[in-house]
């Protein structure tokens, strides 16, 4: 102690820290020192995170419930009620090291948070949003002010009116990262319901987070109301100074970059620098530090400075630090606390009441301007979704005393309650009915001349856009038979939240992208509004898709029935490299095209893109392009043909279409001599093999009369008889040509292609996509390789007999005929 007459000195005493250990061969416990026990406990803390992820996936709960169940399990709750455990993994003096780095994770994560958010899609948000959002505000807080009488009689140490204040910004708050990811697993983010959701969820975000500067200014300041007023305008001070000051000094630093640079590491370091700066001004004016990041992130000008920010730190504090600070909550959640039936009860009427008032004050809305019943309340549970700013609210409330034990474990099972019911219950309750019945022109050769041609294109990047453009352009856009192109970017759903913030509906011209995925998009959508506008009679609607790669096909599929489209474009999953080879860009590509393929309504394109560019301007008159159909029959082909059929008015594009026909010595022709067709005795009946050689012959003449006089259409027939001449005639082709068409074949046996599938790496191409597109092949050209839609309609009658003779005939084919019934094609096995 300092003797106050004769000195001013101060002696301080500590006790010694032990932070790394000498090794385990000097007789060091690791788990005595601070940094050991640390990572021991970080390991533990996301080990045990994803592992409940992959259990809980199945049921499609959202990431902050395995994350705060997790905490609740290394906690005293569960495995914290070993003594033994807590105190060797979990001790007391390691608690101080836990918080302070979960709470510079959050730090971060919360500074990410301003700099995704983007203000005009708030400024930009209709009437009906923002009464939802406030309407499901309202009744939450009133409940939230019930409830705390309720709670009061146990916690008489605070004030009334702060506890209010943080119980109803807990019941009433909804979290926007939290939803994004509810509505892309329920394939609701493109829908007119989920854009409603979010930009509510927009509102109710920023109205919490004026709360919760209200709410800590009261709870750190509780003694004095002239603390609280101080406080509070210190807060505001610091908003108007970052607006005023800061953001003109970040936009300062952006400009100071040339443009297509990187953003320079100094000045990297000075805004990760900035983040704790602000959070350390905004803890000292008495607001949380996570107030000042938060802010800080929203000054933060969207272009490439917030894009690099985002991809540097963003896996990082939302993999590694954010679920401690979830786990944290965990461990200070002690449901023991929870005693007496009584208290139970309490826990469960909260849920279900703070439940029914976000449903019915969402419902009264939602119906007051004549939205279905059934969306209305979707939108009231969708609403219910909670996460980070809740759990900030209730650790905020349990450091200052406002929550005691009790309260702060019933609240944190209301959170998990509340938002863990949601994908269950949406799913079973809601049934998007169809805005379009079922239609007729599913595919190219169904589609009229003189109607609306309807394309759905799909993308993964920019990578594929100049071919695909040109492919429209050489589609023949008329008057007559106008194109409508819709563009969907395919975007993998993943635990980052930057990709929620893509809405086409709200984007601004000349607005700088959020992120990379951003920034990809907006390239994407300037290429096809730069087609649109230098070519008539096309009409070009973006569209994007959230969605984990597995059920990624589903989405396709939706927007192909709902846009009644007939004809579907998605990249190959393998690119062209410099030297010509053909590599894969990610496997998961691969897995789409495969199910696409399968439960298409419509039919399904595939392009191998090796350039399809011959093209500088986008003038009709300068556009020169040579196509080859390569025809062998079948449904594939013929829906091939029709493509290059309606290719073919296009001025200034060649076609050349060449039929392979099979000679006298294949297996074909062979098995066709069998019969004496002359032969009184014999009944003919047209087999399924016959009325497809029929609708080909059909098909092949009609396009021949219709461009018999066309001098840039020429039609070729080449005799083969097995696999090998097949591949010598293909490599025989000496025009250069930018673009090859050729059917799946799939269903089609022919002894033209015989063999060519044993070496096939690709067989979703079918045989001879499958020979165009492999290296060997190598050239200069594209391929897109077709599959028709069959549907449910009948192909023909199928003939059923007895097991085929060595010869290869019925061996009673001349006398008995079965009678047919209508069935199937073959490549049936490809729709859903």
């Amino acid at each position: 102690m300092a003797d106050g007459n004769k000195s001013s000195d101060v002696i301080i005493c500590y006790g010694p820290t032990m932070i790394s250990t000498n090794g385990i061969w000097q007789g060091d416990n690791p788990l005595d020192y601070s940094l050991p026990l640390f990572i021991l406990q970080l390991t533990m803390i996301v080990l045990m995170t994803r592992i409940l992820v992959f259990i809980l996936k199945p049921f499609r709960q959202p990431r902050v419930i395995s994350e705060i169940v997790g905490g609740i399990i290394l906690g005293p709750s569960v495995m914290g009620q070993s003594k033994k455990f807590a105190e060797t993994f979990f001790p007391l003096r390691s608690v101080m090291i836990l918080e302070t780095m979960a709470n510079i994770g959050l730090l971060y994560f919360l500074f990410l948070v301003g700099v995704e958010m983007d203000l005009d899609v708030i400024r930009r948000t209709g009437k009906k949003a923002l009464t939802i959002a406030i309407a499901g505000m309202i009744l939450p807080f009133l409940i939230g002010i019930s409830f705390s009488f309720l709670l009061l009689q146990k916690t008489q140490m605070i004030k009334q009116g702060t506890f209010i204040l943080f119980l109803g910004a807990a019941l009433s708050v909804t979290a926007f990262p939290v939803l994004a990811r509810i509505l892309a697993e329920l394939k609701l983010l493109n829908t007119e319901l989920g854009r409603i959701a979010m930009s509510s969820a927009l509102v109710n975000d920023m109205c919490a987070w004026i709360m919760l500067a209200f709410a800590m200014a009261l709870a750190e300041n509780q003694s004095m109301a002239s603390t609280s007023f101080w406080v509070i305008l210190s807060g505001i001070a610091f908003v108007i100074f970052c607006i005023l000051v800061v953001r003109p000094m970040v936009e300062w630093i952006t400009q100071q970059t040339p443009e297509g640079e990187n953003i320079s590491e100094f000045h990297i370091c000075l805004i990760l620098t900035g983040v704790m700066v602000c959070g350390f001004i905004t803890d000292s004016i008495g607001t949380h530090s996570v107030f000042g990041a938060f802010v800080f992130g929203l000054v933060i000008p969207n272009g490439p400075l917030g894009a690099t920010l985002i991809e540097k730190l963003e896996d990082f504090v939302s993999g590694l630090l954010l679920p401690l600070f979830f786990a944290i909550s965990g461990l200070k959640t002690e449901i023991s606390a929870i005693n007496g039936v009584g208290t139970w009860a309490l826990l469960v009427f909260v849920i279900v009441l703070a439940c029914a008032g976000k449903i019915a004050g969402t419902l009264i809305v939602a119906l007051y301007y004549n939205m279905p019943f059934h969306d209305g309340v979707t939108l009231g549970l969708l609403m219910n979704s909670k996460g980070l700013v809740e759990m900030i609210v209730l650790n905020v409330g349990k450091d200052q005393k406002v929550l005691d034990e009790k309260s702060f474990a019933i609240m944190v099972l209301v959170t998990l309650a509340m938002t863990s019911i949601i994908t269950p219950t949406i799913t079973s309750i809601h049934k998007p009915s169809r805005k379009y019945g079922s239609y007729k022109r599913r595919t190219i050769q169904r589609t009229k001349l003189d109607s609306e041609f309807r394309i759905l294109v799909c993308l993964h990047s920019p990578k594929n856009v100049p071919t695909i453009i040109n492919l429209l352009e050489t589609s023949n856009p008329t008057k007559r038979s106008p194109i409508c192109a819709y563009v969907l970017l395919l975007v993998e759903l993943t635990g980052r939240s930057s990709a929620m913030l893509i809405v086409h509906s709200t984007r601004k011209s000349g607005s700088q992208p959020l992120n990379r995925t951003q920034a990809q998009s907006d390239h994407i959508i300037n290429a096809f509004e730069n087609f649109e506008h230098h070519v008539q009679c096309v009409t070009v609607q973006p569209l994007t898709a959230i969605s984990p790669y597995s059920t990624m096909h589903e989405d396709i599929c939706t927007v192909a029935e709902d846009k009644r489209v007939a004809f579907v474009i998605i990249p190959f999953h393998k690119q062209q490299t410099v030297d010509g080879a053909m590599e894969v860009m990610n496997p998961s590509f691969r897995m789409i095209n495969q199910n696409l393929l399968a439960n298409a309504p419509c039919s399904v394109g595939i392009l191998v893109d090796r350039g399809f560019t011959s093209s500088t301007k986008l003038s009709p008159l300068q556009i020169s392009h040579h196509i080859a159909m390569l025809f062998f029959g079948g449904p594939d082909d013929r829906e091939g043909l029709a493509y290059a059929w309606k290719m073919s008015d296009h001025p200034g594009t060649n076609i050349t279409v060449m039929r392979f026909i099979p000679g006298d010595d294949s297996s074909e022709t062979n098995s066709e001599s069998c019969f004496d067709q002359d032969d009184p005795r014999v009944l003919t009946v047209l087999t399924d093999h016959d009325k497809e050689k029929q609708l080909d012959d059909d098909h092949i003449n009609a396009f021949r009369a219709k461009c018999a006089n066309d001098d840039s259409i020429t039609y070729i027939e080449k005799i083969v008889n097995n696999g090998e001449e097949t591949v010598a005639a293909i490599r025989s082709i000496d025009t250069p040509h930018d673009l090859f068409i050729v059917g799946r074949g799939q269903g089609v046996v022919s002894p033209l292609t015989a063999g060519l599938t044993d070496w096939s790496e690709c067989p979703d191409l079918g045989a001879i996509g499958d020979l165009l597109a492999s290296s060997d092949f190598a050239a200069k050209y594209s391929v897109l390789v077709i599959q028709q839609y069959v549907g449910l309609e009948s192909n023909g009658d199928v003939v059923t007999g007895m097991p085929d003779s060595p010869n290869g005939c019925n061996e009673f084919g001349n006398y008995m005929i079965r009678s047919m019934k209508p069935s199937r094609h073959a490549t049936m096995s490809n729709t859903p």
